[in-house]
């Protein structure tokens, strides 16, 4: 990821986000299917078309109008959840504006989020930069929650066995860091793709999945978002994009639990 003072490339304007108190923030932190790898031409014309109420923190640490891809961690970049959570948002919220907060990094472990760790993949620092940037933004809002989905390159027998303790670290070092002890923690499933030809899922797979079902059932606002009957976009590994959108939805009626709780 690229450091807060490179020039973004997109054409859009900087946008002037609206009053603190009015300006809710999301962390989208994870992997590729956080990031987005939904193809952008899916789009039908309603969902491409920029929301004046959703923003999005580009390459260079400015606003601007949320446009997939989001990300711009590796070149195939495309379609996530974010500006389908955005616009529920907003669309909930008349009165104010989301700001998206872009940090997930493709390929990467729990590992590579870690304090000071590089991540040769999108030559960057996941967890360094992600704080980074997310100070950055509460600067002008509110922190809200931090949207999740990751597990796909810790399931295997090295890393699986780790993960349920790796990743109750990382949700407890997320909150410290940004002084938000009890901000939600949303995270959705891994993908339950039919592989041609058709396999079980493997064991490390089965143990991710658990790991973060005990980690969301054992946590203070944490919350762990079905994936059950979600495509790919043909690879088997990647949300399509009008799976991105139901998973968006997900999501969002997780959040909404989250402040049904408060």
């Amino acid at each position: 990821m690229a450091s807060l003072g490179v020039v973004c490339g997109r054409a859009e304007p900087p946008s002037i986000p609206p009053a603190k108190e009015n300006f809710q923030l999301f962390i989208l932190a994870g992997q590729s299917n956080m990031a987005g790898r939904g193809y952008v031409k899916d789009l039908s014309p309603a969902d491409s078309a920029p929301d004046p109420r959703v923003l999005a923190l580009n390459e260079a640490g400015e606003w601007q109008p949320a446009v997939d891809p989001l990300h711009w961690d590796k070149a195939g970049a495309g379609v996530g959840i974010g500006k389908f959570f955005g616009r529920l948002v907003a669309a909930k919220n008349p009165g104010v504006a989301v700001g998206l907060i872009p940090t997930a990094c493709g390929g990467s472990s729990l590992s590579a989020w870690e304090p000071g760790k590089y991540f040769d993949q999108t030559k960057s620092h996941p967890w360094d930069d992600s704080m980074t940037r997310a100070k950055r933004a509460m600067k002008d809002g509110t922190l809200k929650a931090i949207l999740w989905h990751q597990g796909e390159s810790d399931a295997n027998a090295r890393n699986a066995p780790l993960y349920e303790a790796k990743m109750e670290a990382l949700i407890i070092r997320f909150r410290a860091e940004l002084n938000a002890p009890d901000l939600p923690f949303i995270m959705g499933q891994l993908g339950r793709f039919p592989v041609p030809p058709a396999k079980p899922l493997t064991a490390e797979q089965i143990e991710v999945d658990r790991a973060q079902k005990a980690v969301a059932a054992k946590m203070k606002n944490v919350y762990y978002v079905s994936a059950e009957g979600l495509v790919s976009r043909g690879d088997n590994l990647h949300f399509s994009t009008a799976s991105q959108k139901t998973f968006a939805q997900r999501y969002f009626e997780a959040y909404q639990s989250a402040l049904a709780k408060k």
